[in-house]
C-alpha cells in the first residue's frame, strides 16, 4: 500500500488484526522494508500485535530525491525528516501512537521520533544502532565492505550481498546464504538505488548526537545489540542503554549487524515483554 506523509509517498505493508497493539518496524541504511524477517514478524502477530513495516525515503518504493540533472545537488535531509516520515505514516493508519522498532540507522529514526514525538511512542525498541555517529563506529573491514563501489548489474548485487554479509554478519550462526540472496534479488528487483543509500548515509553524518535528547524520555525501552556487531560495535548499543532512562539491554555473543535465524524467537519475545509493558 501506499501514503502520502510528510510530504512524500511512503510504500508501507501491515501484517495483523484490527486492534492488536500497533508495532512500526523501521529499517537500516539502504534496506527495504523487505529485510524484516516475515517469520519474525509473525511471531509478533501470534503475541498480538498488528505491524507495518515500510520503505524509508530513497528505498524500495518510497520517494526517491534524484537529482534532475547533474548540477543539482543531492538531496538535503535528516534523521529528523526521517523520523517525521515515520509519525506521517502513523497519522495515515490512524494511530495515535505505537510501539517502535529499528534496526540499525532505523534505529537512531526511532530514537529520533521518541525524542521529537514523544506522545507517540509507547515503547522504543533500538536494535544494532547508536546515539550518535562517533559511537560504536564500524571496524576499518566492516566501513570497507559499506563503502564499497556500487554494484554494476544484477548479479554482482547478489554476491556483493552475500560478500557483505559475510563480513558484517553473525560469526556465531550460520549464515542463511538462500535468505540472503534472495531478499538481496527482490530489493535489486524492486528499487536499485546507490545514490539513495548515500543520501541517507549524509542523513545520519549530518544528524549529530542523540545522546541528550535520550536522556529526557520516560518511554520503556529495550536496546538489542550483537557483541559481535562489527558496523555498529557494541559500544552503540550500550551507550543508547545508558542514555535512556531505565532502559534494558539485551546482548547476544556472536550476533553481527543482522538478526539471525535462532533469534528471532527471543527478540520477539523481548519485544513483546516490552510492549506489554507500554
Amino acid at each position: 500500500m501506499r501514503a502520502t506523509a510528510n510530504g512524500i509517498e511512503i510504500c508501507y505493508e501491515v501484517f495483523g488484526e484490527p486492534g492488536g497493539r500497533p508495532v512500526v518496524l523501521i529499517m537500516g541504511l539502504g534496506a527495504q522494508m523487505i529485510s524484516w524477517p516475515e517469520e519474525l514478524i509473525g511471531l509478533l502477530v501470534e503475541s498480538g500485535h498488528r505491524v507495518v513495516r515500510f520503505d524509508n525515503r530513497d528505498a524500495g518504493l518510497s520517494t526517491h530525491f534524484t537529482p534532475p540533472d547533474d548540477l543539482t545537488p543531492p538531496a538535503s535531509y535528516t534523521l529528523d525528516d526521517m523520523a517525521d516520515d515515520t509519525a506521517g505514516l502513523m497519522n495515515v493508519l490512524g494511530w495515535e501512537s505505537a510501539h517502535v522498532v529499528g534496526a540499525s540507522m532505523g534505529g537512531m529514526i526511532a530514537q529520533n521520533l521518541a525524542i521529537r514525538h514523544p506522545a507517540r511512542v509507547r515503547t522504543l525498541t533500538s536494535i544494532m544502532s547508536t546515539p550518535g555517529p562517533r559511537v560504536g563506529r564500524a571496524t576499518e573491514e566492516a566501513m570497507a565492505a559499506l563503502t564499497a563501489p556500487a554494484p554494476q548489474d544484477r548479479d554482482e548485487a547478489l554476491a556483493r550481498a552475500v560478500e557483505t554479509a559475510r563480513v558484517i554478519g553473525s560469526p556465531g550462526y550460520e549464515m542463511d546464504v538462500e535468505r540472503v540472496t534472495r531478499v538481496a534479488a527482490e530489493a535489486y528487483d524492486r528499487a536499485f538505488d546507490p545514490a539513495g543509500t548515500a543520501r541517507q548515509y549524509i542523513a545520519i553524518r549530518r544528524s549529530g548526537d542523540r545522546t541528550e535528547g535520550l536522556r529526557g524520555l520516560s518511554v520503556p525501552a529495550l536496546v538489542i545489540h550483537g557483541e559481535d556487531d562489527p558496523l555498529v560495535t557494541l559500544e552503540g548499543g550500550t551507550a543508547t542503554a545508558d542514555a535512556i532512562p531505565g532502559a534494558k539491554l539485551l546482548t547476544f555473543p556472536g550476533m553481527g549487524h543482522d538478526l539471525p535465524r535462532p533469534l528471532w524467537p527471543v527478540i520477539a519475545e523481548a519485544i513483546t515483554e516490552l510492549t506489554a509493558r507500554g
